[in-house]
């Protein structure tokens, strides 16, 4: 199989974005045509047999942009899905139209299946099905077919860009640290230590208490100070109390990396001088004039971007961020692995900054025009395409696009600002960017073990306690001589037999308990030794955060370029929901 025919045949777009990248490929049939280049932003020059390719997908198929009504067998929107062109366009380029697929339909989708599956290969694009039960995977919660998208928005800190947390907020405990002291606090001799910190965490201001709570706001486990306090202590403290966020005067929640100092700061002093060291500029100015000590720069980032900008996905940048910050974090992160001279803003259609979020989602702000490179700026009142502004609102930006509500996916890692605040005001569709998943799904896998052990006994004393009960429940019966007795109970002599039985299986439970009791406080110690795993709160129960994610988050994953192990024309399907009466049968 030639060149041309590989390409001819293989008509999805992912495939014209992975020629850009010469290490993609493993088979040498496709190194002579590894010089393709760019043009420019969203347009490629690619020799005459990729063009001829182009040319081919554009006879043979179309985009369907019916009605949102038009749906498939499943309701799923056909928006954005390819249509097969008319019999006479396809012959007169060459292409049986009139081919039919006889047969049984499962035997002939197997094995076409299987043809895609070696074409794939021979392109060098690794099968996308390995990477979904991969620590890097993109975990879905709410269906969401990337067809139907027409805009993709992404926050940039923590999201486009990943800072080093040890670097950026050890920076940001430091400045803390300073203002303490200038404040007359005795901080000497404290150190930054992120381990005491996860993502998820929720601050009792009213106690001074750090806490996590599972998906229902019950207190699992609590902090105060540097020290967890025991489970009798949080329950006399917290067991007739639930966690409400509403209750914006006595909880804060910590739901970004940036929060990291802020908490260790707290356990350690109890004060909020952390917000100085950000509202004064002075760590960003420094990560500005450094920023390769303090960034993660990855590679795959913009050809993941460059994948679903020429999907036509029209790309937003929408960050709270100033200018000057904005365009030096993107430089050093995007530009360097661009092609051909192009540029971080040759990526997106729109670009906000200081576009402050929370509100940005809420409620109108005057917008402003960036017209220079120094940053100079002057008033507008419509937003267009290639433009760069500060301000504004999410609803300028639908009226400017003239796309709204669910046809517009924004990616963030902030579960409030982010997430919940653009699906519960405009039902934008949604993403969480959460790099500790990756650190969790190993943490899980190596913790398999002593799970399945974990679990083996809590069972068996579920076993043993159901027999005692059922004793106890026995005798009870005989001492107040129950008419409900079994007649074998009946008969029996004496209650010396069920009482030995018992004394045998209350012992049984409490060495099951001494061994169990200090295993599930272990449970969790290979993400974090002391709040446990980051979406569970204990051995089955889900983290206040989880539910967070699973209610305003459609789809989650630790990275954006993890999407480039997918296509831009995805149908993430959510997993089968469990019911808890069906698990029996």
């Amino acid at each position: 199989m030639d060149t041309v025919e590989i390409l001819d045949r293989f008509l999805v777009q992912r495939a014209q974005s992975s020629l850009l990248m010469p290490t993609h490929f493993k088979n040498p049939v496709l190194k002579p045509i590894s010089h393709l280049i760019l043009l420019g932003p969203g347009s490629r020059k690619f020799p005459s047999v990729c063009c001829c390719s182009v040319e081919a997908m554009s006879k043979v198929f179309s985009v369907n942009s019916s009605s949102k009504s038009d749906v498939d067998c499943l309701g799923e929107t056909r928006n954005g899905d390819l249509n097969i062109n008319k019999e006479e366009h396809l012959e007169a380029f060459g292409i049986d139209g009139k081919a039919t697929l006889e047969g049984p339909i499962e035997e002939i989708a197997r094995m076409e299946s299987k043809e895609a599956e070696d074409l794939l290969g021979d392109l060098g694009i690794l099968d996308s099905f390995s990477s979904r039960c991969s620590p890097r995977g993109i975990f879905c919660s709410r269906t969401l077919d990337l067809r139907s998208i027409s805009a993709i928005g992404y926050d940039m800190d923590y999201t486009l860009i990943h800072y080093n947390v040890m670097a950026w907020e050890g920076r940001a405990y430091d400045y803390c640290m300073d203002n303490l002291k200038s404040m007359g606090f005795p901080v000497d001799g404290l150190h930054f230590d992120p381990n005491l910190f996860i993502r998820g965490i929720i601050i009792d201001k009213e106690k001074g208490n750090l806490l996590k709570a599972d998906r229902f706001g019950y207190v699992k486990r609590v902090m105060h100070g540097t020290r967890m306090l025991p489970t009798r202590a949080v329950r006399e403290i917290y067991g007739r109390e639930l966690v409400d966020l509403r209750k914006k005067s006595r909880w804060e929640f910590l739901n970004t990396l940036f929060s990291v100092s802020e908490a260790v700061v707290y356990m350690q002093v109890v004060g909020k001088a952390i917000v100085k060291a950000h509202v004064e500029g002075h760590l960003k100015s420094e990560i500005m004039s450094k920023p390769e000590l303090f960034l993660e720069p990855d590679p795959e980032l913009p050809l993941t971007l460059l994948d679903q900008k020429e999907a036509g996905k029209r790309l937003l940048l929408i960050t709270n961020s100033d200018y000057h910050y904005t365009d030096t974090m993107m430089k050093h992160s995007f530009n360097r692995f661009l092609p051909n001279n192009m540029t971080w803003r040759d990526l997106f259609d729109m670009v906000i900054v200081s576009a402050n979020k929370p509100d940005f989602f809420q409620m109108s702000h005057p917008m402003y025009e960036v017209v220079t490179n120094e940053g100079l700026m002057r008033p507008c009142f419509k937003a267009h395409p290639g433009g760069l502004y500060s301000g504004g609102s999410a609803q300028m930006i639908e009226s400017s696009l003239n796309i709204h509500g669910d046809e517009i996916l924004y990616v963030g890692d902030h579960i409030y600002t982010d997430v919940i605040l653009s699906k519960v005001h405009l039902r934008w569709r949604t993403a969480l960017i959460c790099r500790e998943l990756e650190d969790e799904s190993s943490a899980l896998i190596r913790s398999q073990g002593h799970r399945a052990t974990l679990i083996k006994l809590i069972n068996q004393k579920e076993v043993v306690g159901d027999h005692f009960n059922q004793l106890r429940l026995a005798l009870q019966r005989r001492i107040i001589r129950h008419p409900a007795q079994t007649p074998a109970s009946i008969n029996m002599d004496d209650n010396n037999e069920l009482t030995e039985n018992m004394q045998k299986l209350l012992t049984a439970m409490q060495r099951l308990d001494q061994k169990i009791a200090p295993m599930l406080e272990a449970d969790g110690e290979n993400f974090n030794k002391r709040w446990g795993f980051l979406l569970l709160t204990d051995l089955w129960d889900k983290s206040y955060l989880m539910r967070q994610i699973e209610k305003y988050a459609d789809i989650y994953t630790s990275r954006v370029s993890n999407f480039l192990h997918y296509t831009p024309f995805m149908n993430f399907r959510s997993q089968e929901q469990a019911l808890t009466h069906d698990s029996y049968s």
